[in-house]
């Protein structure tokens, strides 16, 4: 697979200074140590110690990859979702109700870190709206001055064409056809994050924003005919 094949890195670690990429989104290591205990934790990020067992305070400055332990955008969401739920199980606040405070807040915070690194990675869009956020880009609201006047035309005829459905067999045509458009701009967006060319992504990304807004809007009217 081409995320496969990437191997550059967005931080570089053990004093490596080259260029870096963007699709590979792991952290570097760095020495900490066990709140309670002050045994060396090993693992970034480290949930729990090796040596007290004691759950660790969230990590400051890790991404949400690396908490969910894969660092690419063509991730698998089937593993993403098994990775959640276990850490979910081993961090739920549930199982720290006889613990100290400490713990229990801990256990809290790194719980709802957790739950954000997940609904953010879990879709494209914000998987890679976040992975522009890392390298300091962010699309703004209220971007139609950088979309091209001929998208916009097609997006206007997509949103008369829905308002005027009249069965959902019609909405589900409009559905299936923007399901297609975000999967090429899915793969568009891979491309373009492998070359490490982040303004192409960035519009691409844009575009991508405006058909994720279409199929919410036809799941909306599907809802309607129920």
């Amino acid at each position: 697979e081409t995320s496969s094949l990437f191997q550059t890195r967005l931080l570089p670690d053990r004093g490596d200074k080259r260029d870096v990429g963007v699709r590979h989104l792991c952290t570097a290591q760095v020495c900490l140590t066990c709140w309670n205990c002050q045994h060396p934790l090993k693992q970034k990020p480290a949930f729990f110690c090796e040596s007290c067992e004691v759950v660790q305070p969230p990590p400051e400055d890790t991404s949400y990859f690396s908490i969910l332990d894969d660092c690419t955008f063509t991730l698998d969401t089937l593993k993403l979702q098994k990775k959640y739920l276990q850490l979910q199980r081993l961090l739920h606040p549930d199982n720290f109700s006889q613990k100290s405070e400490r713990e229990q807040g801990y256990s809290e915070s790194q719980s709802a870190l957790v739950n954000k690194a997940y609904e953010t990675l879990l879709k494209p869009l914000s998987r890679g709206l976040y992975m522009l956020e890392l390298q300091g880009l962010n699309i703004e609201e209220g971007t139609d001055s950088a979309v091209n006047s001929e998208l916009l035309m097609e997006l206007m005829e997509i949103n008369e064409a829905l308002d005027a459905v009249e069965t959902p067999q019609e909405a589900n045509e409009i559905g299936q056809d923007t399901k297609g458009k975000l999967a090429d701009l899915t793969e568009q967006i891979d491309t373009a994050l492998n070359k490490g060319e982040l303004q192409t992504a960035k519009a691409l990304l844009t575009k991508m924003k405006y058909f994720a807004n279409i199929e919410e809007k036809v799941k909306e009217k599907l809802s309607s005919f129920m």
